[in-house]
């Protein structure tokens, strides 16, 4: 089956709510997933990632705007002629069906044959690793084992695009790590284009080829997982994608490509700033914590004490004050001498590649890829 992308052209939904009036849920949301791409969604509780899944699938209708698969518009089709398959959260499994039967469901609608539907399903049940389960009911199986069917009887119908909304929610962390690894491998070997949805920030960036975070409706910025750590729009998308340390600032001179910044008692250089700084403006600076350099002692420029330390195995988290200001530093462990104590003085380094410079209009604004 030919690849296909995914190209969602300014849709908008809006609900009539009975305290708030008329709430947009997504609104002028603009995506393009490329043919065999994994794209997922990113955002907070609230934020219409799941709207806009289910627009693109078909379970809602867009008010305004339109989607395409291809070079088809698909606004108008229902869900069941997109030729789409969709992992849902709670798996929606059929309890009274065995695993082979809820696999082979989307087949018998279909229409095809038993020859047809027997060997499909079991070459997907072999694909996803439930070989020897088609005997088996959802209620004998573990969490995992029902995902890996939810996505069996997602797949083997052949879509032409593939949507999870969540689907590794319900399990366990270590399950979680173990699944998400499973569905990047199995999307990459079919090479289905795909759209994910989740509020885990390291899921989306363990599984994407690119993401796009979303806020109040609206897509705020797209890029790979480095682009959305190392150079965040806003402060809202540095906040939602990992830790960050926030230090206010102030211009103090531009030279070439490298802007230095009056903060935290000290110059601090960055590079590639924003267009249009001139000596004097305001900015905010986000540095991520493991991007501070740590010295023992006051030999550099500027100095910090450690409040509070948290030794987790194969990093090290500090709190340290500095000029008034709280940061959070993390430290890969380099074994038992490379503690530092608490209320020990230490100097700080930030490299000018590690610091992102945001205007005013960055911290709440909107950014694109």
């Amino acid at each position: 089956m030919e690849t296909i992308g995914v190209h969602v052209d300014g849709v908008s939904k809006r609900y009539a709510h009975r305290v708030k009036g008329e709430v947009y849920a997504a609104r002028d949301v603009r995506l393009d997933v490329r043919p065999g791409e994994f794209l997922t969604l990113l955002g907070p509780s609230g934020c219409g990632k799941t709207t806009t899944l289910r627009m693109i699938a078909g379970y809602e209708k867009p008010d305004s705007g339109r989607v395409r698969f291809g070079g088809q518009d698909v606004t108008d089709l229902p869900a069941n002629q997109r030729n789409i398959g969709f992992v849902f959260q709670n798996y929606a499994l059929f309890p009274h069906l065995s695993v082979f039967e809820n696999v082979a469901y989307g087949l018998r609608v279909r229409g095809q044959n038993d020859d047809v539907i027997r060997k499909s399903v079991g070459d997907v049940l072999t694909l996803v690793g439930l070989a020897g389960y088609e005997q088996q009911f959802s209620g004998q199986l573990s969490g995992g084992e029902q995902q890996r069917v939810a996505l069996a009887r997602a797949i083997v119908i052949r879509p032409r695009v593939l949507l999870f909304d969540e689907p590794l929610s319900n399990l366990d962390a270590k399950l979680r790590v173990q699944m998400r690894q499973e569905i990047r491998d199995l999307q990459r070997r079919l090479a289905i284009t795909t759209v994910y949805v989740t509020h885990d920030q390291e899921e989306a960036m363990a599984v994407s080829d690119r993401i796009a975070v979303m806020h109040q409706g609206s897509v705020v910025q797209q890029g790979t997982a480095e682009d959305l750590y190392h150079r965040p729009a806003s402060q809202f998308v540095a906040q939602f994608v990992g830790r960050m340390n926030l230090v206010a600032g102030r211009v103090a001179a531009i030279v070439g490509e490298t802007v230095n910044i009056a903060a935290l008692g000290t110059l601090i250089s960055a590079r590639s700033p924003p267009n249009g700084l001139a000596p004097g403006d305001p900015v905010q600076l986000i540095v991520r914590p493991e991007a501070i350099e740590v010295i023992r002692g006051d030999t550099g420029t500027l100095h910090a004490t450690i409040v509070s330390r948290t030794f987790l195995g194969e990093k090290i988290e500090y709190l340290v004050r500095c000029e008034g200001e709280m940061l959070q530093i993390v430290r890969y462990n380099a074994g038992p001498g490379d503690l530092i104590p608490e209320g020990a003085t230490v100097s700080l380094r930030f490299a000018a590649d590690a610091v992102t410079v945001l205007t005013n209009t960055g911290v709440e604004g909107r950014g694109s890829e």
